[in-house]
C-alpha cells in the first residue's frame, strides 16, 4: 500500500472478526543513545478524537477498557490484536501510531528509522495487507500515525497514512484531546 490508500478489510474478507496489527522497523545502529520506539493505539469517536484517556493502548495500558484491543506476541517488533466484533459501537476509528519515547533516552527522532511497516493480518496471522512507511527526511519527526482502521458502511476499512509529527506526543495529545 502507499500513503493515502485504503482497503476494504471486511468486504474483501467476509467473516473477518479479528485482525492482528504487526508493527516493525529497523534502526541504523548508533554509538550513542538509540531512539526507543513505542507503538500506541487510540480509539476514536465520530469526531475523530479519543473517546477518553482510557481508550489508549500502549505499554502502560496493554488493553482497551473492554478488551477488544490488546498487545500480543512479538513476531514483528510489536503486535496488537483487534477483535473487530467486540470494538464498542462508539469507536469509529482505531489510529495506530509510533513515537519516540522521550523519557528513556531524551528527545529523539526517526532519523535512524529504516524499513518501518504496519501490516494487517487475520487472527491466524495470514497477512492481508502491508504498508511500508516511505523513508524521507525523518530527522525532525518524533511521532507518526502509521495507519487507521475505520468503520465504513457496516464494515471495517484500513487507511495507510505515514503522517509525521515534529512536536511528538504533545501534538498527538492536542489532535486527539488526550492528557499525556
Amino acid at each position: 500500500m502507499v500513503a493515502g490508500s485504503n482497503a476494504a478489510l471486511t468486504v474483501e474478507n467476509p467473516g473477518l472478526k479479528k485482525v492482528l496489527l504487526g508493527i516493525g522497523w529497523d534502526l541504523i545502529p548508533s554509538r550513542g543513545p538509540q531512539a526507543e520506539l513505542v507503538p500506541m493505539v487510540i480509539m476514536c469517536g465520530p469526531d475523530g478524537r479519543a473517546l477518553s484517556d482510557d481508550h489508549l493502548v500502549f505499554f502502560n495500558q496493554i488493553a482497551s477498557p473492554e478488551g477488544s484491543i490488546s498487545f500480543a506476541g512479538t513476531e514483528d517488533q510489536e503486535q496488537i490484536d483487534v477483535d473487530l466484533a467486540a470494538v464498542p459501537d462508539a469507536v469509529q476509528k482505531i489510529v495506530v501510531l509510533l513515537y519516540v519515547d522521550p523519557d528513556v533516552r531524551g528527545p529523539g527522532n526517526f532519523g535512524s528509522l529504516r524499513h518501518a511497516h504496519l501490516r494487517v493480518a487475520t487472527g491466524e496471522n495470514r497477512e492481508l495487507l502491508r504498508f511500508d512507511v516511505p523513508h524521507g527526511n525523518m530527522d525532525r519527526i518524533n511521532a507518526m500515525i502509521l495507519g487507521e482502521l475505520y468503520r465504513h458502511s457496516g464494515g471495517w476499512k484500513f487507511r495507510a497514512l505515514g503522517q509525521g509529527y515534529e512536536s511528538g506526543l504533545a501534538a498527538v495529545a492536542a489532535d486527539f484531546r488526550l492528557k499525556l
